[in-house]
């Protein structure tokens, strides 16, 4: 059905939801780019893009057949330049969706798991732990697991599976511990595993006060929708990451505020 006409230009209902789609993928795609160089490549490759469009519109054989091979080869140099970006673009879209809200991917896929990872964190274990270790500026990182599962990081550590638990988590990271170098796992209301290694955020755009911890703690966010505490060895200050942004700075009151948003 035509909304409206104009001369030999039509608008229907079909062409209004390809341009709405396509907007909303656009501003999602920015979302995983912005603040990093990828966003410089993107633009190049858009400006190349645009530049082919209009040889073609002015009919310049040679040029337009040389920068359509360039664009042809482009598309496997894309995959591999935004190899991160296609992946947190992946996750983003996959766990933002309904079936993500539905958790029908752990539904379908769970044939005789244990159903462990359903239950909540205790938020008051984790919140008591970092108010001790931010009096007493002990470094640490604990990544809560939500949707995307981090089986893949919990295998670089040391296996715990173990409930959480105020003590054992104090335990960890006091610095005799010879778990206390690296990230604390959760998932569910099991401490998964300890000392595991994670990706460090590409971000050019970091303040360079940001030391590995919370470098680290933003990459995993960037590449899953897991939430992370942390608390600086340096400071004793907490700070709380999610989706590649950082909240330094805050109080146990705030982060239970905050745990309690994303798990309830």
């Amino acid at each position: 059905m035509n909304i409206f006409r104009l001369g030999f230009l039509s608008f229907t209902l079909l062409d209004f939801i390809d341009i709405l789609i396509v907007a909303v993928l656009l501003y999602q795609l920015y979302r995983v780019i912005k603040g990093t160089a990828a966003i410089y490549i993107f633009a190049g490759i858009t400006l190349i893009y645009l530049f082919w469009m209009l040889v073609r519109a002015m009919h310049m054989q040679v040029l337009s057949t040389i920068l359509g091979q360039v664009i042809g080869l482009g598309a496997l140099a894309l995959v591999i330049v935004f190899q991160q970006e296609i992946r947190k673009f992946l996750i983003l879209i996959g766990t933002n969706s309904f079936l993500a809200r539905q958790n029908l991917p752990n539904k379908l896929f769970s044939f005789g798991k244990s159903k462990t990872n359903s239950l909540l964190p205790d938020k008051d274990a984790i919140i008591k732990a970092c108010r001790q270790m931010s009096k007493t500026k002990t470094g640490a990182i604990l990544v809560i697991e939500r949707n995307v599962d981090l089986s893949f990081f919990s295998a670089s550590g040391d296996l715990i599976d173990a409930t959480i638990s105020r003590r054992l988590i104090e335990s960890i990271f006091y610095k005799g511990s010879p778990m206390h170098d690296g990230a604390l796992i959760i998932a569910g209301n099991r401490i998964k595993a300890a000392r595991c290694v994670l990706p460090i955020s590409e971000n050019p755009d970091l303040p360079a006060r940001l030391g590995m911890r919370h470098r680290a703690a933003l990459g995993i966010t960037e590449q899953s929708d897991a939430v992370v505490v942390t608390v600086s060895e340096e400071t004793g200050e907490i700070a709380f990451a999610k989706e590649g942004e950082l909240e330094m700075n805050i109080s146990p009151e705030i982060l239970l505020k905050r745990l309690d948003t994303e798990f309830n």
